[in-house]
């Protein structure tokens, strides 16, 4: 066994390995290192190797007796003797690198970074669904990859619900965006993932990653094995689990005592939504969710819809329960502008009452508010699609036993949305 080792060992040795001359170099380098050392030493050992230079450097005039080209020798040599060795091994790094990994070459320090210091990063856990969770992953993978995202899966709309009836897989289009705002693979990458088929295509309306997901599904026979092989494709920083592997829907009752089944029917409905509900009702979290949430040290309710993307997830038993159990900083993301249909004339304090009302256990204790208001032309936009800023009235989350974060946490482009990195730091700074 130590033969073949040892012979393996060897192979390091062959013609073409571009390997031996970089190692050569590094015994080359320590040697002019120590002869730097040597020089700054004063001791014996100068009186030996020190008329060795004197000779070199005799017909320029120069010589070690004097201690300030003493000084100067000393610290080339070292210099030069260390530069050396991190040439040697960097182009040693690279060499095997570009070998193993080709992709890899120019951004080694990257992937270091990435899997060393931000490994070492705290464990956050966000739980949620829609644009906005994907948002705020985009900021949070900046200080840390240990995350997970626990995402909805009641989506009954567009390209994740033709793919939940047509191939009975659980919706994947909430998750496909977690999964792209976490990713570190090459951008084209995720562009594919999120590319959305045309109106003269027969895949109409159905975007590639969702596709993937179900094909996965279909070749694994596990939704969850498929997320986290997906995951794999895409190197993502953390990791995204459904709140649920189970098929559920999404159930309203309404301020006037009716009822909608469906996210979408939800929404479109219009009238005040007094609570939602899951069906079946007893729908069990995955035993990983439930040990992400013990172990983390930050949790994050939303930002999202309300009733629809960040509720849905605190329905499934044994989620709120962990939550309220956990010992991490527990926040609560409240959205800018109101959502149609869900949340028409909600203030700050409007949108804690409806995350509170539904579980009896506090699930969390801090309340990020965004206060500054967006630029008139962005309202009057928002406006004609009866969407209006969250009032920011804090006083009233104080009184319900709540720790309002006040700050200007927006992104105001050509849409309203949270900023991420600004969101980030935000709750980066709550956890230290």
């Amino acid at each position: 066994m130590r033969v073949k080792g040892l012979m393996s060992s060897l192979k390091w040795l062959y013609p073409g390995m571009r390997i031996k001359r970089w190692l050569l170099l590094v015994p080359v380098g320590m040697a002019v290192a120590f002869a730097g050392v040597v020089i700054l030493a004063g001791t014996q050992i100068i009186d030996i190797v020190g008329p060795l230079y004197n000779v070199a450097w005799k017909w320029r005039g120069i010589t070690l007796d004097d201690p300030n080209t003493k000084l100067i020798f000393g610290l080339s040599f070292i210099a030069l003797g260390l530069l050396l060795v991190f040439i040697s091994l960097r182009q040693v790094v690279r060499s095997i690198t570009g070998v193993l990994s080709p992709e890899l070459q120019g951004k080694l320090a990257d992937v270091v970074f990435q899997r060393r210091y931000l490994a070492q990063g705290q464990s956050i856990v966000v739980i949620g669904g829609g644009t906005g969770l994907s948002t705020m992953l985009r900021g949070l993978k900046q200080y840390t990859s240990n995350i997970v995202a626990i995402v909805t899966v009641t989506d009954d709309g567009g390209s994740s619900g033709r793919l939940q009836r047509e191939m009975g897989v659980l919706p994947p289009g909430d998750i496909r965006n977690c999964l792209v705002a976490l990713a570190d693979a090459e951008p084209l990458m995720t562009k594919l993932f999120q590319y959305r088929f045309g109106d003269k295509d027969e895949f109409i309306g159905h975007s590639f990653g969702n596709l993937l997901i179900a094909a996965m599904t279909q070749i694994t026979g596990d939704f969850e094995r498929a997320v986290k092989e997906t995951s794999n494709i895409l190197a993502i920083r953390g990791r995204v689990l459904p709140s649920t592997i189970q098929q559920v829907r999404l159930q309203a009752v309404f301020e006037d005592g009716t009822m909608a089944d469906g996210e979408t029917n939800i929404s479109e409905a219009g009238i005040p939504i007094k609570h939602v509900l899951l069906q079946p009702s007893n729908v069990k979290p995955l035993e990983e969710t439930l040990k992400a949430i013990e172990t983390a040290d930050c949790i994050v309710l939303g930002p999202g819809s309300v009733y629809t993307s960040i509720v849905p997830n605190l329905l499934v038993q044994g989620i709120p329960e962990a939550i309220a159990a956990s010992e991490a900083e527990k926040v609560y993301v409240c959205n800018v502008m109101t959502q149609p249909g869900e949340t028409d004339c909600f203030t700050a304090a409007d949108h804690v009452k409806a995350m509170a009302s539904h579980s009896d256990l506090r699930t969390f204790n801090y309340v990020l508010v965004n206060r500054t208001e967006p630029n008139k032309t962005l309202l009057d936009k928002y406006a004609e699609s009866n969407q209006f800023f969250v009032e920011p009235n804090v006083a009233e989350v104080r009184e319900m036993g709540y720790r309002p974060v006040l700050g200007d946490f927006i992104s105001q482009t050509d849409v309203v949305r949270h900023d991420p990195a600004k969101l980030a730091e935000a709750i980066v700074k709550l956890i230290y």
